[in-house]
Formats: C-alpha cells, sequence, structure tokens
C-alpha cells in the first residue's frame, strides 16, 4: 500500500490508514453548534447577536483556542458542552458516512478521527450514532499538547495506529485540518459536502478533494463508480476562472477528485 495505482480510467492511491475530523465531515453538527453557541453567548456575554457566522469559520481548532481567538470569554465553554451534550441525539451523521467506514472497516483500514471536541465529548457522540466500534481511536483536542492547525493530534493518530504518514490519508473541511496533516506528512483531502467554506478551503490546495463520502472508497481505490473520474492536474488555477462542467470543478494542485 502506499502506491499509485490505475482503476479502469481512474488514478487511484493506495493506503492503509485514514484519520477523519469529525464535525462537518462525518456528522452535520452545525444546528446543533448554532443552539449550543446562541445559549453559551446569551449565558456569559448576555444581549446581541451571536458571532456564529465567525465562530464556523475557524472549525476544525480546538473552543478555548477559537474564543481566544475572537476574543470571547473562555467561560463560554461550559454552557457550549452542557449544551452540545443535552443536544446530542439532534445530531445525524451524513448520507453515505456509515456505509463509508463500514466498507474500510471490513477492507481493513485502520481509523482513527481527529477532532477539535474535546475527546470525551467526541467518543460519547459517536457511541449516541453508533459507529463508535468503527475506530480505532478517537482522540480530542484536549489530548495532546497542541490543537490544530498544528500537526501533533495527527502524528498522535499515526502513532496509535501504528501507520506511516506515506501509507494515510485525513479527510477534513476546515483549512486548520488540511494544515495539520501536512504537518504531520499525510495526504491532506477536503470534504465538501458539509456546510464548510468551500472557496476558503479549495484556495488550501488540498492534495484532494471529495464531493461525497463514498468519493474517499473511489479515492482509495475501493470502488470506482462511473461518476467519480480522479484527475491529475500540473498545477493549481490562479485566475479564477471557472472550469468548465464534467471537469474537476474546484481547483488543486495534484490530484483532484470531482464528479463527472
Amino acid at each position: 500500500m502506499g502506491t499509485e495505482r490505475e482503476n479502469g480510467s481512474a488514478i487511484v492511491v493506495r493506503r492503509q490508514a485514514v484519520i477523519f475530523d469529525l464535525d462537518g465531515v462525518l456528522v452535520d453538527s452545525f444546528g446543533v453548534m448554532r443552539q449550543a453557541f446562541t445559549i453559551a453567548y446569551a449565558e456569559v456575554v448576555g444581549d446581541g447577536e451571536p458571532p456564529f457566522e465567525e465562530y464556523e469559520r475557524h472549525l476544525g481548532r480546538y473552543f478555548p483556542d477559537i474564543m481566544r481567538i475572537m476574543n470571547l470569554p473562555l467561560e463560554m465553554e461550559e454552557p457550549f458542552v452542557r449544551e452540545s451534550y443535552r443536544l446530542a441525539r439532534e445530531v445525524v451523521l451524513f448520507d453515505g458516512v456509515a456505509d463509508m467506514l463500514r466498507t474500510l472497516r471490513e477492507r481493513g483500514y485502520g481509523l482513527a478521527v481527529a477532532t477539535g471536541k474535546a475527546g470525551p465529548r467526541a467518543r460519547h457522540l459517536l457511541g449516541v450514532l453508533g459507529v463508535l466500534d468503527l475506530f480505532d481511536h478517537v482522540i480530542g483536542s484536549d489530548e495532546i499538547a497542541r490543537p490544530k492547525p498544528a500537526p501533533d493530534i495527527v502524528l498522535h493518530a499515526l502513532a496509535l495506529l501504528g501507520a506511516d504518514a506515506s501509507t494515510t490519508v485525513m479527510i477534513g473541511d476546515a483549512v486548520a485540518d488540511l494544515d495539520s496533516a501536512r504537518g504531520a506528512g499525510v495526504m491532506a483531502a477536503a470534504a465538501l459536502w458539509g456546510e464548510t467554506d468551500g472557496v476558503e478551503l479549495i484556495a488550501a490546495a488540498p492534495d484532494a478533494v471529495l464531493h461525497r463520502p463514498a468519493d474517499l472508497l473511489a479515492l482509495l481505490g475501493e470502488t470506482a463508480p462511473a461518476a467519480v473520474i480522479v484527475a491529475e492536474v500540473p498545477a493549481a488555477r490562479t485566475d479564477g476562472a471557472a472550469l468548465p462542467p464534467g471537469a474537476a470543478s474546484v481547483p488543486a494542485a495534484g490530484r483532484i477528485l470531482a464528479t463527472d
């Protein structure tokens, strides 16, 4: 594993382990996050419109770090976490995620989660959703020295999985995820099926772009649906021009996964 090979008309990349971000990649938690953030802001800050849109721009980072960046009180963490636990059953897996995870597990991939959430809360949520046992390890940002965008959490996942960086891919929906992956030397793939800012994410030049969970299986060579192609491109587009239908829908250096 770790080599490239042809699979029909697609170029696939062989990997032995996959590391996932959680929110926006595996689970659709944005509605719950908005509710929890709004309640926490009202309890700690008071009246006024909670700046949730700004908060969203920092997703992927550890909650206390986001509070520092936004110059908001760290005391917001307690009610935010409390409400997140209370509302956990309103969080859902994205369509196709459960099948994708089970396929990877059945085919012997090492699987880990590296999230901006605290570890206990991430494990609780995945347990509520019934998929915790599909992962070898679930690591929270409170369990490493430096949260994303530093590479520590990805390096820790590699060590726990016993995986080599050259045979691992990380899937994220934030620039912090991509930076963390690159810092650890693993392939950085962007997930675009959530509410991520696709323009900002693609501007970070991920190694691959995935439009739906099943695209990861195609990238890994585990399936090759006709609607998915993996294309080699010479470099990222710099002129901002739209790509034609049927071509890769977003620019990125290296390999791009796109729907036909």
